[in-house]
């Protein structure tokens, strides 16, 4: 796609005006790999001046310290912090809510001070400002559509308006789950549980939420974190309605904007 690279601006003696931050996901896992694709995309049409890391980006470290390694953590943090200061990065945006926490409430302990937004704060702010320009018709438009609040991006952080502005701006019906917002029920894979086994117990937690948003009858799960889409797309495939028809979808937002562009 031919992504900018932040060394390639400092050899021009240029700055960007935002870093993208890709995170581990989104470089590595096929699925999220397309919420990259769809948000760089996004950026292009816009017209926003920016750039990623590339192989000089580590991961935040917020997996590890969430299991319990903070010394890892620390290292891995002060070596991203030396990064991103070497390029004297002042504004970050990022698809991924862990990544999002991490460098936005706990990198500054670390001498880390940096202006971080979600996408789906960022992807709201390029729609108010009338930077990202929509078909009329577009493939959401009068559809059914539940959002997910991810723990990280809602209880964390408190920023449930910005990702359901970004769906009313698709035209589509939203329909909200009965436990959503600070009521949200956790995708099952925060706190590092992506990385572990599970625990003994009655049923899986993906599936519990999972059900709760089809329960909705919205023919679109529309989630903002590259996990949570990972465990709601186990749990529509468990409950056997991803292949029978309607099939039901998990999309990012950036999915659903990238594929209204006009």
């Amino acid at each position: 796609m031919g992504i900018p690279i932040m060394s390639e601006w400092k050899a021009r003696g240029e700055m960007p005006d935002v870093l993208f931050w890709v995170g581990c996901a989104g470089s590595f896992d096929p699925r999220a790999r397309r919420v990259t694709k769809a948000l760089a995309g996004i950026l292009e049409h816009a017209g926003v001046s920016y750039a990623i890391l590339g192989r000089e980006e580590m991961c935040t470290g917020d997996p590890v310290r969430r299991a319990g390694n903070e010394f890892l953590f620390q290292m891995m943090a002060h070596q991203n912090i030396q990064t991103l200061d070497s390029y004297g990065v002042k504004r970050i945006v990022t698809a991924c809510p862990h990544c999002f926490n991490t460098l936005r409430n706990e990198y500054p302990e670390l001498g880390g001070h940096y202006e971080v937004l979600h996408h789906a704060e960022f992807l709201q702010q390029l729609l108010d400002e009338g930077r990202i320009l929509l078909r009329e018709g577009g493939p959401f438009q009068g559809r059914k559509v539940t959002y997910h609040d991810s723990c990280y991006l809602g209880r964390a952080n408190a920023i449930y308006e910005a990702p359901r502005k970004v769906l009313e701006a698709l035209d589509s019906s939203l329909a909200e789950m009965g436990r959503c917002r600070s009521r949200g029920l956790c995708c099952g894979a925060g706190g590092a549980q992506m990385f572990k086994e599970e625990e003994k117990g009655e049923r899986r937690i993906n599936q519990e939420r999972t059900d709760e948003a089809l329960a909705t009858g919205a023919a679109v799960v529309a989630a903002a974190c590259p996990f949570c889409n990972t465990m709601l797309t186990d749990g529509v495939k468990a409950a056997g309605r991803a292949e029978v028809a309607p099939p039901v979808e998990v999309l990012d937002i950036a999915e659903m904007i990238a594929a209204s562009l006009a």
